[in-house]
């Protein structure tokens, strides 16, 4: 029996946080351009949750929930405080087909409803992988722009944007708010 299991992202993580980025970076080139501070790069100053999907002392996968740009809040047509972004998303590569990121993301999805926040998020249109993952967990896609870098092959990047599955607050259930 495993026992993987979602937690707060907490400073003895951040070693195998960025280990196991370094592990994505070389198959998938995410992030495209590796950064010169992968700890600071995986606490963005917008920052406000991160979590880590663990097994043991092993970090399999990180997510954080940001606040979202006003160009993604206007493509979801949600005000900003309303919703949050999910970023710094990945799972490590001999991690992956498990669930962790379906975990990953039914956390972000829990916490912000909690908040009574919406989670959206954006994804390169070459993700494929990400994209069936984020459709299968009913995540809709809300629109497309092209962003201001340029992937791995040199091609300006197409991102998609994306909106969480409505789930109501078990908090606000008996008065039937729906987030």
């Amino acid at each position: 029996m495993s026992d993987l299991t979602i937690r707060p992202r907490a400073d003895e993580h951040m070693q195998g946080c960025v280990q196991a980025l370094a592990g994505v970076h070389a198959e998938d080139r995410y992030p495209v351009n590796w950064p010169a501070d992968p700890e600071s790069w995986l606490t963005p100053r917008s920052m406000l949750d991160a979590w880590v999907a663990v097994e043991g002392p092993a970090v399999l996968g990180h997510l954080v929930l940001t606040r979202p740009g006003e160009a993604l809040a206007a493509e979801v047509g949600l005000p900003a405080q309303r919703l949050v972004s999910v970023a710094r998303f990945f799972v490590r590569v001999d991690a992956r087909r498990r669930g962790v990121a379906a975990m990953l993301l039914d956390k972000a999805i829990t916490a912000a409803a909690a908040d009574g926040l919406r989670p959206v998020l954006q994804v390169e249109a070459g993700a494929t992988a990400a994209i069936r993952l984020y459709e299968r967990a009913g995540w809709r896609c809300v629109g497309s722009s092209t962003a201001d870098w340029t992937t791995a092959d040199g091609r300006a990047a197409r991102m998609r944007s994306y909106v969480a599955p409505s789930r109501t607050n078990p908090d606000e259930t008996s008065r039937g708010k729906r987030v």
